[in-house]
């Protein structure tokens, strides 16, 4: 057993004995010889308040209030008979046990532990204080402000959570110890430019937050957190450099019976708003803006599922030759989304976001396997079937996109030369020398370059000659603004752009036989679009490969 605790034990018995003394000099009067009973009545009165006194220390195992309370009686108790005179000596030795014992238990307590007090009130401040900068930590801003919102009021409660921007490239410039002494100097700031009964804390790492109590309306927390922010954006002169250092807000006030999880989640909401705003400003939660945020992040959640769960598929919108009386030469391969709740989702509603998530270069090499696969089965029926895919600004840039290609090849076995990849104007142009040197390497696979709703952009006939062009599709716009009989046409210039740069032209969004017709006196060989067939699952295209086979035969 530790020196400690065998002191400990020694307090714990000398504890016990204070209790059983003070119910003895309570039952000292039962137990005096003048009173009848005799030696007998007395045992019995003593032998009572042993009893009393074991049951007292059973109940009161943390010898708190019952023991206190005993103590506390039998003193007052001898008080009163001495002054009534009736104080027996052998009650005075008694007595005065007890105030040894007290002194005792006194030395006792010290002893056990010199340190013990100190040590607790130094764990109690470590367990509610952020070590570096002496504000509150998590555990204390939760527990008060838990409190705080619990508590009904009249007046409004805010919260703001502010972020210091910058802080990576500090302490990687100059230093760790140098980050350290910023997060200190901006404690001393935040917590001087506060209202005298505000709460200020540091939840983690960059992150400070202000519990602001007694607001008669939210501005004025927003009133707070611009003039913390004017103090914050001050140079700091730290270690003989001159730091400036930027921070955002976000405010979010409790509108009555908000639990704390509630408030920081919506001033989280509006520190994210500011961050976009640019950062350096304090931004008010609009739940508008939030309502908006979250249904972004369901969004988001919701791809992310879909495409771990593999809910997306591939369709095929068939491409014609007007001059063999509309057969199907060729597919382009479109993505859809078969959302077990919303069903077919075509790709103008989730394809932005994939983008902004990153996933488009995902999503793409796995519809150009898919496509190329399925390009191989209808070109063991149809030979020189093409297969056109689309490639997006984040695929063109993707540094890993003419291996991917070459890998997609020799997996499926299709000829390059069945391959089209098709790029928009936007997107080739918007680094137009790096948009050539990728194009070049994937034409030196073997593959075609489409550039898609060509006369759209921004392009000139010297980017045509910059880019490795093979095939131009004029846009449906064009198509649908072409007279029904003679006159000139955008569409006829496209037309005529492509015979002088030898481009195979092809029209796209076709949607009645008059335009078929008009673009086959154009000499346009090549068009799609909802006249001939709408986007259709593969084993749609090859039904009606099928028939157009069999009517030929």
């Amino acid at each position: 057993m530790g020196r400690n605790a065998w002191w400990d034990r020694v307090r714990i018995v000398v504890d016990d004995a204070v209790v059983l003394a003070s119910l003895v000099l309570l039952a000292w009067p039962a137990a005096d010889s003048a009173l009848p009973g005799g030696l007998i009545g007395r045992s019995v009165s003593l032998l009572a308040a042993l009893c009393l006194g074991l049951a007292v220390l059973l109940l009161d195992t943390r010898r708190g209030l019952l023991r206190y309370a005993t103590v506390a009686a039998a003193l007052a108790a001898m008080g009163l008979r001495h002054l009534t005179g009736t104080l027996h000596p052998g009650a005075v030795w008694l007595l005065l046990l007890l105030a040894a014992a007290g002194l005792a238990r006194q030395f006792l307590s010290h002893r056990a532990d010199p340190d013990r007090n100190r040590q607790q009130a130094l764990l109690a401040q470590q367990a509610f204080r952020d070590p570096l900068t002496g504000l509150g930590n998590r555990r204390m801003f939760v527990e008060y402000a838990e409190e705080v919102l619990a508590e009904p009021a009249r007046t409004k409660t805010a919260v703001i959570v502010l972020d210091l921007d910058g802080m990576k490239d500090v302490n990687e410039t100059f230093g760790q110890a140098v980050g350290d002494d910023l997060l200190r100097a901006a404690a001393e700031r935040l917590a001087v430019n506060v209202r005298a009964n505000d709460t200020v804390a540091r939840l983690d790492g960059d992150e400070f937050v202000v519990l602001l109590s007694g607001l008669e309306d939210e501005y004025a927390a927003v009133g707070v957190a611009e003039r913390v922010l004017t103090e914050l954006h001050r140079p700091l002169q730290l270690n003989g450099l001159a730091i400036s250092i930027r921070a955002s807000a976000g405010v979010a006030v409790s509108h009555g019976g908000d639990g704390l999880d509630g408030v920081l989640r919506r001033a989280d909401q509006a520190l994210i708003r500011a961050k976009r705003d640019g950062g350096g400003v304090a931004r008010r939660f609009d739940p508008v803006l939030f309502a908006k945020a979250e249904q972004r992040r369901l969004a988001e959640q919701d791809l992310m599922r879909g495409l771990e769960a593999g809910e997306f598929e591939v369709h095929y919108q068939p491409i014609v030759d007007l001059n063999a009386g509309g057969m199907t030469v060729g597919v382009e391969a479109l993505v859809r989304w078969r959302h077990p709740e919303k069903g077919l989702v075509p790709p103008a509603v989730f394809l932005d976001l994939a983008e902004q998530l990153g996933q488009v270069p995902r999503l793409g090499g796995w519809v150009l396997e898919e496509a190329c696969r399925q390009a191989m089965n209808w070109q063991n029926q149809f030979p020189g079937f093409e297969m056109n895919v689309n490639l997006s600004a984040s695929q063109l840039t993707d540094p890993r996109l003419v291996d991917e290609v070459r890998e997609v090849l020799a997996r499926t076995g299709l000829p390059p030369r069945d391959l089209v990849l098709e790029l928009t104007e936007s997107v080739a142009l918007t680094d137009l020398v790096e948009s050539a040197r990728v194009l070049n390497e994937l034409k030196a696979l073997g593959v075609r370059i489409a550039l898609d709703d060509f006369g759209t952009g921004f392009s000139s006939l010297s980017h045509l000659s910059t880019l490795p062009v093979d095939v131009v599709k004029i846009d449906r716009s064009f198509v649908q603004a072409m007279p029904e009989t003679g006159g000139a046409s955008v569409a006829e210039a496209v037309l005529h752009i492509a015979r002088t740069f030898n481009l195979d032209p092809v029209a796209e969004g076709v949607e009645d036989a008059g335009q078929a017709d008009r673009l086959r006196e154009l000499a346009c060989g090549r068009a799609q679009g909802f006249h001939f067939a709408r986007p259709m699952p593969a084993v749609e295209v090859t039904d009606l490969l099928d028939k157009q086979s069999a009517e030929i035969l």
